[in-house]
C-alpha cells in the first residue's frame, strides 16, 4: 500500500500527557473564567474532548501541573495585596466624601418645588468640580430630589464601603436681580 493511501491512525497516547482527575477526566487550571465551569485560577476536571477542542486551543485553560498551581497561589497573594490596598484607598475616599457638602442650583417656584429634578448625574457633575470622580450607579438615591433643601445621599463605593454626602439643593440665582 502506498504511503499516501495508508490510513492515518489517531495517536491514542495524546491524552496520556494530560493529568487525569479522580473521575477520569482531564485536570486543567483555568486561565480565564468560563461560564458554568469555574473561575480564573480554579482547577477543574473536564472531558478530554472539551479540553483538547475548546479550552486549550482557546487559551482558556492550561495543564494543572504542580508548577502552575504554585504560580496561581503566588498570583492570588499578589491579587489579595492589591485588593487590600484598593480597599484602603476607597475607605480614605469615603472619609473624604463624608466631610464634603455640595451645592446644586436648580430652577424652582416660590414654594420650593423644582421645575425639574436633581438626580445622580447632577450629583456626579458637582463632585467632579471638587475633583471626586464617581459614576451614576455609585449614587444611591431613594428617589429624585424635587424640592429645595438639604439631603443626605448614600454613596456606594464597594460591597463593604458606603458613605453619606450632604447635598444642598438651592434656587438658581437670577442675574437680573
Amino acid at each position: 500500500m502506498p504511503a499516501k493511501m495508508k490510513k492515518l491512525k489517531r495517536n491514542k497516547t495524546q491524552y496520556s500527557r494530560l493529568p487525569r482527575g479522580e473521575h477520569g477526566g482531564i485536570e486543567l487550571l483555568l486561565i480565564q473564567s468560563v461560564d458554568h465551569l469555574g473561575k480564573q485560577g480554579e482547577v477543574v476536571e473536564v472531558k478530554p474532548g472539551f479540553a483538547n477542542n475548546y479550552l486549550l486551543p482557546q487559551g482558556l485553560a492550561t495543564v494543572a501541573s504542580d508548577h502552575h498551581k504554585r504560580m496561581v497561589d503566588k498570583h492570588k497573594v499578589k491579587l489579595h495585596e492589591i485588593e487590600e490596598a484598593r480597599l484602603k484607598d476607597l475607605k480614605d475616599l469615603a472619609k473624604h466624601i463624608s466631610k464634603q457638602s455640595i451645592t446644586i442650583e436648580a430652577n424652582a417656584n416660590e414654594e420650593g418645588h423644582l421645575y425639574g429634578s436633581v438626580g445622580a448625574a447632577e450629583i456626579v457633575n458637582a463632585l467632579k468640580q471638587n475633583e471626586i470622580m464617581l459614576t451614576n450607579d455609585q449614587i444611591r438615591l431613594e428617589g429624585v430630589l424635587k424640592e429645595l433643601g438639604l439631603y443626605t445621599v448614600k454613596i456606594h463605593l464597594h460591597q463593604e464601603i458606603e458613605t453619606e454626602l450632604k447635598v444642598w439643593v438651592v434656587p438658581t440665582v437670577d442675574d437680573a436681580t
